[in-house]
Order: structure tokens, then C-alpha cells, then sequence
């Protein structure tokens, strides 16, 4: 396969990933302040800047990280790569350039979400724009099914399948991080507490998980819903779930040849969260260990461009 055409799948995939993610994470930040009965002030939403990695770009932009600006930064601000509005925008051009190797279904749907977009672009409040978030989320099941039933199994399918795990194992480490941003100042007054099952709850609802985690648990703490969203082998949105299916379709891409730069680096990620526990991540802190993971994270995608898409 040409590297521009691998590339092209593979952020396709990519940037459909990181759109629905990014509307979970307004919408768990908006669910866990009603929980609380927090008002909607700045430092309420300050943490989804703080974890998407995009502060710096805010800061420089804004002068409140109200509601409004938040929002928009993260939805429709078309100076914001990782926004929802470019997110698609370069999804729908990377399957423009490779609509000949990919199901029609999947182009139209990608133009679907891209015209929806288009015309909810003028709202601003999260109250205006609940449809839209879920019309969001709802399209990336839809795709999801798509890319799955639709394509074969050859090379395409593999690079659209690592790209969207690899990024879907970032935003569920990066969502653990909102809710840890969120609690902050008040965490000794509400670890272990109601109010804290609350929060954890609607992390959980976030990634559509609460039903699956209470098959396994039986109350919501903590330390548990960290062990299930980074460490459940069966759930799919789990870190270390994502990470293997990646390194699958990477060995599958290598014919099983580890010896590639990308190979290694996935290799190490994944041997790195199999020797990880819980209690240790909790001890040591929560945050420096997301920190830690997405660095390496991002070793592993440099060295899939270097592997694959730089000549």
C-alpha cells in the first residue's frame, strides 16, 4: 500500500476518534457539574483544556475559560487543530484522497457528520448543543460499524483499526485525567464519597461502560474504575484493550517482523501497561502516570510516520 494512502486511512480513522471523544468530554464535564450543583464558572471547565494538552493554544486566544470559550475552543474553533470542526474537517478530506479504497457508506457518512457540523457551527452553550454532541457520539458507533462490517481485512482496514485504538486508548487515559483536574481541590473532602460514586459514574456512563463495570464490581470507587478503564482486557474502550488491538494490527501490518522502529515502540507500551498496577499508579499519582503515558504514546505514533508514512 502507497504510504500516502496508509496514512490517509490511518488519520481518517484518527481524527473521527478524537471528535467523539472530545464530545464526551464536554458532556461528562457538563453532567459531573449538575451532579455536584457546581456553578458553571471558569474552574469547572478549565480542565478540559488542561488535559486535551491544548492550554497553551487557549491561553494565548482567550481570556476566560468560561462556558463559552471552552465550548468553542473545543467544538468549533477553527484555529484549534484537535477541535470537533477540524477534527472532521481533516477526517473528510483524509477519506477524500482515498475514497477509492474505502466503502462508500463510510464516505457518506463522514459527509453526513461534516454537513451537520457545518450547520450547527453558529451555537455556543452546551444547553444548544446536546443534540449535537450526541449526534456525534451516535455517528462514531455508526462509522465504527461501518469500517467493520464493510471493509475487508487487508492492509486499509489495519491502518484505520491502529489508528482509531491508538487514539481512543489516549482519550480514555486523558478522560480519567478530567475527573482528577475536576476533584482537585477538594479531594480529601470527597474521595470514597457519594458525591465521588457520582462523578466516577458519570465517567463511566461517558465511555458507555457502567453497565459492563457493574458486572464486575459491585460498588463505584475510585480505584476500581481506574483499574477497569485502564486495565480491562474485555472492555473495549479500556487502555490496555486499545493497546493490544493496536499491536495486533500492527503485527498483521509486519507480517509479525518486530524489528521495525514502530514495532518496538508499540511493544514497550504495552509490556509497560501489563506490568502496571493499580494501587502503585494511585500511590504514585494518577495524573504523573497519564503524563508519563501519553509521552510514550506519542513515541509510538512518531515511530509508525517514521515506519511508514515519511517516504
Amino acid at each position: 500500500m502507497l504510504s500516502r494512502v496508509a496514512n490517509s486511512i490511518y488519520w481518517m480513522a484518527r481524527y473521527l476518534e478524537r471528535a467523539d471523544c472530545v464530545a464526551r468530554f464536554i458532556d461528562v464535564n457538563t453532567h459531573l457539574m449538575l451532579d455536584l450543583a457546581l456553578d458553571q464558572n471558569a474552574a469547572q471547565w478549565y480542565p478540559l483544556i488542561a488535559t486535551s494538552g491544548d492550554d497553551e493554544d487557549f491561553n494565548q486566544r482567550y481570556t476566560q475559560a468560561d462556558e463559552r470559550a471552552v465550548v468553542r475552543f473545543m467544538t468549533f474553533d477553527q484555529k484549534n487543530p484537535n477541535s470537533i470542526l477540524q477534527s472532521i474537517f481533516r477526517a473528510r478530506e483524509n477519506a477524500r484522497t482515498v475514497r477509492e479504497v474505502i466503502p462508500v457508506e463510510m464516505w457518506e457518512k463522514i459527509n453526513e457528520i461534516y454537513h451537520l457540523t457545518q450547520s450547527q457551527s453558529r451555537k455556543r452553550s452546551v444547553a444548544d448543543l446536546q443534540d449535537y454532541y450526541r449526534e456525534i457520539r451516535q455517528s462514531g458507533h455508526l462509522f465504527t460499524g461501518l469500517m467493520h462490517n464493510t471493509m475487508s481485512r487487508d492492509m486499509g482496514w489495519q491502518f484505520a483499526h491502529m489508528g482509531q485504538m491508538l487514539e481512543r486508548a489516549d482519550k480514555t487515559a486523558r478522560l480519567l485525567d478530567v475527573k482528577y483536574f475536576l476533584l482537585l481541590p477538594h479531594n480529601d473532602v470527597w474521595k470514597d464519597s457519594a458525591y465521588d460514586a457520582v462523578q466516577w459514574g458519570a465517567v463511566l456512563k461517558s465511555v458507555n461502560a457502567l453497565e459492563m463495570y457493574r458486572q464486575q464490581f459491585h460498588t463505584i470507587n475510585y480505584r476500581d474504575v481506574t483499574q477497569f478503564l485502564l486495565f480491562s482486557k474485555a472492555f473495549p474502550r479500556s487502555v490496555q484493550f486499545c493497546l493490544e488491538d493496536a499491536e495486533a494490527a500492527l503485527k498483521t501490518l509486519t507480517n509479525g517482523n518486530g524489528d521495525s522502529k514502530a514495532a518496538r515502540e508499540m511493544a514497550t507500551l504495552c509490556r509497560t501497561i501489563r506490568n502496571s498496577d493499580t494501587s502503585h499508579i494511585i500511590s504514585a499519582g494518577l495524573h504523573e502516570f497519564i503524563d508519563i503515558f501519553q509521552a510514550n504514546l506519542n513515541l509510538v505514533d512518531e515511530a509508525i510516520y517514521e515506519s511508514y508514512f515519511e517516504n
